[in-house]
């Protein structure tokens, strides 16, 4: 009763600060006849008014989830840690923010090191409510807090809950480990390897609320950057910062970054492999500096009586200039052009006239064809997409920059056909990169400097780094205001064209005057130390020596493998496709209709995932619409839908409550390193997991002596036609 009092009291608080906020309104209200500076200044005052009521605004997560009570020697006082920090109406606080230096001690006292704590109590509650009290005791033998997990019933409570799709703030479960890094120095680059289920990417956005909070001058003027690898990721995470009073962070992808550019799909392995190398600096430098050329012929133009012309000597001699002088190409297109203008000028004295003044000799020729048809020769105004489309739709341009570069079968995987306009393209993911360093090399078109700026960042948090490529990697550090880094993933999930086997590769391209800190997530929490065992054979055949993080959720459901036998012949009127026989993928994919099914009478709340190739993403979603049930695409409506299918190519970073992973032998064969793309699929699991398959398992799955927890059965599904 205590303890609802208090909460109450807090919830109060929150609403008394938010009026509080409301009323600073009413001071610099300024009419029609208000002075300039007093406009200046409410507009300054209603800004941090927006930016303190985002930061109150908790929607329906917990306020307060923990108390703090110190030892005698300490003083013996009491704080209440919360989402945000409130205080009454003599200003005296009521909780503090868990990013607070004095709410350390939630998350890292230890038996060991009690940090001055006598009690850590840790609250259950929804909203107002409270639900439950979890007390942990510090210098007494009789304690339950001896473990290595903070606030261990509150957080398996966390994990054993449903999914609702979306990634949820962790700050009343944050572990010690974690806290670690979130808390980390702000310079440099921190390098933070976590596998599955240990919370990498809960401790980095976690970090990055942390950080604002601490240094909110300067972050907040220069900016925060969240880097996702892709926007069903950017969709799963968005709630997070929100939820932390965080909503002036930037999330985002890559691609986003660059104006005016459309982006979508990935390119086959073998071209972004080439695109993201990078040798593909030089190609674009030498590509430009094939679009600065010196003039075929002499240029003759008439002015008024007399023949004036540029001679093609002269036009090398500009051009030599201008790549002297200036840096990026735009720039120096002025230059250009008056050199341009002066060299016609002076041409007049050689035939024995007096030269025309450059200035009036722009003015009357500047708008003419053969003026205009000149520069656009010499040194052309360009966009990145004009340099890129122009270099990829030719293969003349290609052979050109690429040759001594790369060799002829990679410059080939480079070439697509043009479309009529550069604005009309859709690129793909694996052109951002290049698109940028485009624009590095390109510099802002004349009267376009602001829209065509590359903007930096104090602080940049890159999730899921280990499949980034050396051009996008370097994309990102061109970002980077003064190499504040925030850099995680799992070396173990690298399933990309350009994975990498290590961070040093990772961080490389990366400027910083400090050497990158390295940290660690050991412990998992996600996943159940039955589907760990399973995960565990495939890590140690994928990548062997990579140690798997220890699972802190002991038992678990056993895994199930499911055999889809299609000799069989039961007709059971579940499939119509006009023919007599059924092909295998149609099996496969009423086999996983029928696991489904199973799997859902069992799911009170919560989500399901068919993790499957993306070519047999129609099959199984037809097979789903046939039997009547309701499924989303992940693509189309993210995790919303108690079932979704997932291609296994967007299901990194993603949890759900069930997984059934589809024909492990495709998903191994058919990407380029198809036993991660596996790791990476039977570890998204928090509850169940079942594994589909017709074809012959692979080697780490086949083998089952030694893990008599795991079942394998087979099932016969009909291939008789309806009748």
């Amino acid at each position: 009763m205590f303890e609802q009092q208090n909460i109450e009291r807090a919830h109060q608080a929150l609403e008394l600060a938010r009026e509080r906020v409301l009323s600073l309104q009413d001071m610099v209200e300024v009419g029609a006849g208000g002075t300039h500076q007093a406009r200046y200044e409410r507009e300054i005052i209603y800004d941090s008014i927006s930016t303190r009521l985002s930061s109150l605004d908790i929607g329906h997560s917990s306020l307060v989830f923990g108390r703090l009570d110190w030892n005698e020697e300490t003083g013996g006082d009491q704080l209440y840690v919360g989402r945000v920090a409130v205080w009454d109406e003599n200003q005296e606080p009521v909780t503090i923010d868990w990013r607070a230096p004095a709410a350390e001690a939630f998350y890292r006292a230890t038996l060991g090191d009690p940090m001055n704590l006598k009690l850590r109590r840790h609250f259950a509650t929804r909203g107002c409510e409270l639900l439950g009290v979890e007390d942990e005791y510090f210098g007494q033998a009789s304690g339950n807090g001896h473990g290595a997990l903070v606030g261990e019933a509150t957080l398996r409570a966390s994990l054993e809950a449903g999914r609702s799709g979306r990634l949820t703030d962790a700050a009343a479960t944050i572990q010690a480990e974690q806290d670690a890094i979130i808390r980390s120095p702000l310079p440099g680059v921190l390098v933070v390897q976590g596998g599955p289920g240990t919370g990498k990417t809960v401790a980095a956005l976690h970090r990055a609320a942390y950080l604002l909070y601490t240094h909110r001058f300067p972050l907040e003027g220069q900016g925060m950057l969240v880097l996702g690898p892709n926007r069903l990721f950017l969709t799963y995470i968005e709630q997070v910062l929100p939820s932390l009073g965080e909503a002036g962070v930037e999330v985002s992808l890559l691609a986003d970054l660059l104006p005016s550019v459309r982006v979508r799909g990935l390119d086959e392995p073998a071209v972004a492999r080439v695109k993201g190398d990078l040798r593909m600096e030089q190609v674009l430098r030498r590509a430009l500096r094939d679009r600065q050329r010196r003039l075929r012929s002499d240029l003759v133009v008439g002015f008024g009586l007399r023949r004036l012309r540029l001679t093609v000597a002269d036009s090398a001699a500009i051009i030599r200039a201008a790549r002297k002088r200036f840096r990026t190409h735009n720039r120096a297109r002025r230059f250009v052009e008056d050199n341009v203008y002066e060299r016609l000028a002076q041409s007049a004295i050689r035939l024995g006239a007096s030269a025309p003044d450059a200035t009036s000799l722009r003015e009357q020729l500047h708008a003419t064809t053969e003026l205009r048809e000149t520069l656009e020769w010499m040194w052309p105004v360009l966009t990145p997409a004009h340099l890129l489309h122009d270099l990829l739709g030719s293969k003349a341009l290609l052979g050109s920059a690429a040759s001594s570069v790369l060799a002829p079968q990679e410059a080939e995987l480079l070439y697509r056909a043009r479309s009529a306009h550069a604005s009309e393209v859709i690129w793909k993911a694996e052109d951002a990169p290049l698109l940028d360093e485009a624009l590095e090399l390109l510099g802002p078109r004349p009267a376009h400097k602001q829209a065509d700026a590359i903007r930096s960042y104090g602080h940049i948090v890159v999730d899921e780094a280990q499949d980034l490529s050396p051009m996008q990697l370097k994309m990102i550090g061109r970002r980077s205001l003064n190499g504040s880094m925030t850099v995680v993933g799992d070396i173990a999930q690298a399933t990309s064209a350009w994975g990498h086997d290590s961070w040093d590769s990772v961080v490389a391209p990366f400027r910083s005057k400090a050497q990158p800190r390295f940290e660690e997530l050991t412990i998992g929490y996600r996943l159940p130390e039955s589907i760990m065992d399973v995960a565990t054979r495939v890590l140690q055949e994928a990548v062997p020596g990579l140690q798997p993080p220890r699972s802190v959720r002991s038992g678990g459901v056993s895994p199930r493998f499911v055999r889809v036998d299609g000799s069989a012949s039961v007709d059971n009127g579940s499939i119509d496709n006009g023919s007599a026989s059924v092909d295998h993928s149609t099996c496969l994919a009423h086999g996983v209709v029928a696991e489904a099914k199973a799997e859902l009478t069992q799911l009170a709340s919560g989500n399901l995932a068919v993790i499957c190739h993306a070519q047999q993403v129609a099959n199984i979603s037809a097979a789903f619409r046939s039997a009547g049930v309701e499924h989303g695409l992940v693509y189309e409506r993210g995790l919303e839908s108690q079932v979704t299918i997932v291609p296994v190519e967007l299901v990194k970073g993603l949890e759900v409550d069930i997984a059934i992973v589809v024909e492990p032998a495709d998903i191994c064969e058919k990407l380029p390193k198809g036993l991660q793309a596996l790791y990476v699929a039977i570890t998204r699991a928090t509850q169940r997991l079942v594994v589909v398959h017709a074809r012959a398992l692979p080697e780490p799955l086949a083998r089952n002596s030694g893990y008599s927890n795991i079942q394998e059965r087979t099932n016969e599904w009909p291939i008789t036609r309806r009748t």
